[in-house]
């Protein structure tokens, strides 16, 4: 479905009265506000969005964004409203939805030389919006937005979403090209059943978390080890432990929005936009991978993964599952200890996890063993108390001559604190 034209309803509320708005409070939808992480406070974001069916993904997106602790106002289309209707954006958002230009001259209160947002994100846009913009026409709320955002130099995404057929038109081809060079972000699109599919709301936000984050590791390249191993028994059985890699993941983006080249080793296949990940699956591999990794250089390692202690020599056939059997555990051999080794000079941040201690002798032992691998920080934690294969955890940040920092709560915000102590000194 295409937009036509600027002459579209009025916002949602039928031009209501503000200061009987104002006198109602925040919108119960702002309750959400930072739950998930604190990376986009004090960020105000325009999510424009036009008539692709995929605008039923409005709501999703702009909720996640508000649960990292942006604003975010909506401006729609005319085709748009005729996919969702500008209710539901506000509900989402919890402020009135732009769809039609009025006295207040929105496009310029937001995104004018002097306007108060930060970003404009267009998701969905369709191939028309796309040519539109790129003609510099602006007939619409959205495209009006877009090129005055180009005007002010406000950072502008753009997010496709289409039938492949018309992705593949050498036109809009050209066109998003010029958006390129001129500057806009373009994400995907993922192809799907004949469809040129909006990218993940996950992928979105994590974009506008780094075009807004102020690159405190740029030029640093840095190295996370993450999640469980996995150590073969026979071709059925293995050897692992409760690791979700949640926490290695959260870091391997919290460093990549501060401007980091990331290299995420894990053994899982995320496909994370604009991190590289190396899969494996034993210890043995986790200590390879990650020695290799660094003899191409870099800056620092974070060492997250819950690494197994122990191996066994794997059988080829199936063991029988009736009768007693009797494993031989191996040990395996100790990542940060072999890195110290070759890699003397290196900054390595350490995790510590114990079980059941008290706090004062979980942060005793974590600094036993920054000492005995010289490491710059450390990270402690109580798993017998929860946070392992959980959403959230409880941890304490360790630095010598610092304060100890604690930090409670979900692993994106633990993980953002952990990059900016370590963005701190390096």
């Amino acid at each position: 479905m295409e937009d036509h034209s600027l002459g579209v309803r009025e916002a949602s509320g039928s031009n209501p009265d503000r200061s009987i708005m104002a006198e109602r409070g925040p919108h119960p939808t702002l309750r959400i506000k930072g739950t998930k992480s604190h990376s986009l406070l004090g960020k105000k974001i325009v999510l424009g969005v036009t008539g692709s069916i995929a605008a039923v993904r409005a709501v999703e997106l702009a909720r996640g964004l508000i649960r990292h602790g942006a604003d975010v106002y909506g401006v729609m289309s005319e085709a748009a409203t005729e996919i969702i209707h500008p209710y539901t954006l506000h509900y989402a958002t919890g402020h009135e939805v732009i769809t039609k230009l009025m006295g207040n001259i929105e496009h310029v209160e937001f995104l004018g030389m002097e306007g108060s947002a930060d970003i404009v994100i267009i998701a969905p846009c369709t191939a028309n919006t796309i040519n539109k913009i790129a003609g510099g026409v602006s007939d619409t709320t959205v495209t009006a937005f877009a090129t005055t955002a180009f005007g002010s130099g406000i950072p502008i995404i753009v997010v496709p979403a289409m039938h492949e057929s018309i992705y593949k038109s050498p036109v809009l081809i050209e066109n998003l090209e010029k958006l390129r060079r001129l500057g806009v972000t373009v994400l995907g699109p993922r192809f799907e059943e004949g469809l040129a599919k909006i990218v993940s709301t996950e992928d979105i936000i994590l974009n506008v978390e780094y075009l807004l984050s102020p690159k405190k590791l740029a030029g640093k390249r840095v190295i996370i080890t993450s999640g469980p191993t996995i150590e073969p028994i026979d071709p059925i059985r293995l050897l692992t432990n409760r690791s979700s890699g949640r926490t290695g993941v959260e870091l391997a983006k919290a460093a990549y929005k501060q401007g980091a080249e990331v290299t995420l080793i894990h053994s899982k296949a995320l496909n994370l936009m604009g991190i590289k990940e190396v899969r494996v699956e034993t210890a043995h591999e986790m200590i390879d991978a990650c020695v290799n990794e660094l003899r191409r250089g870099c800056d620092v390692l974070i060492s997250a993964a819950a690494i197994s202690d122990f191996t066994v020599e794997p059988l080829e056939v199936k063991i029988p599952s009736d009768g007693d059997f009797h494993l031989h555990l191996i040990p395996t051999g100790k990542l940060i200890e072999e890195v110290r080794n070759e890699f003397p000079d290196l900054v390595i941040v350490g995790f510590k996890a114990e079980t059941n201690v008290s706090k004062d002798e979980l942060i005793r032992r974590a600094r036993e063993k920054m000492e005995k691998y010289n490491l710059e920080m450390a990270v402690a934690n109580d798993v017998g108390k929860g946070g392992i294969g959980t959403e959230e955890n409880e941890v304490y940040i360790i630095r010598e001559g610092q304060e100890v920092k604690h930090v409670k709560g979900a692993k994106k915000i633990i993980a953002e604190e952990i990059v900016n102590e370590l963005a701190s000194f390096l």
